[in-house]
């Protein structure tokens, strides 16, 4: 089963991804800060974590240089309620798979997440 990671500092955003995730056959983990998050990759090795940029006591950014410290194949989709170009490259450039607005498209979402699945099974070139 594939595991996922939510990380939000919003428990109704937590809540409601999770109740989706879990109804398309993903194993759920979720957090709401740093630590919980890279504990979280360290522990349970997610194939995909859906991170917040903007929550209270850290910046999504710095989280995502933390994952991928710990994890760098993990795949990683950041999520914010304010569309910023700059923000958005700065995370791409960083090790993001994609970038997506709040509030969240779950059929957006659902296509962002089969396509990092699809890179799992894919054979590398000779």
């Amino acid at each position: 089963m594939k595991k996922i990671l939510v990380v939000d500092d919003e428990k109704a955003i937590r809540e409601m991804l999770k109740k989706f995730l879990i109804k398309k056959g993903y194993e759920v983990f979720d957090a709401d800060n740093n630590e919980d998050a890279v504990r979280i990759v360290k522990e349970q090795s997610p194939h995909i974590v859906l991170l917040d940029i903007r929550m209270p006591k850290s910046y999504g950014v710095d989280v995502l240089k933390n994952i991928k410290a710990v994890n760098k194949e993990v795949g990683v989709i950041m999520i914010t309620a304010v569309s910023e170009t700059a923000v958005a490259e700065e995370c791409i450039a960083q090790g993001a798979f994609d970038y997506i607005t709040k509030p969240i498209s779950l059929d957006y979402l659902e296509e962002c997440l089969l396509a990092k699945m699809l890179d799992f099974y894919k054979e590398p070139l000779p």
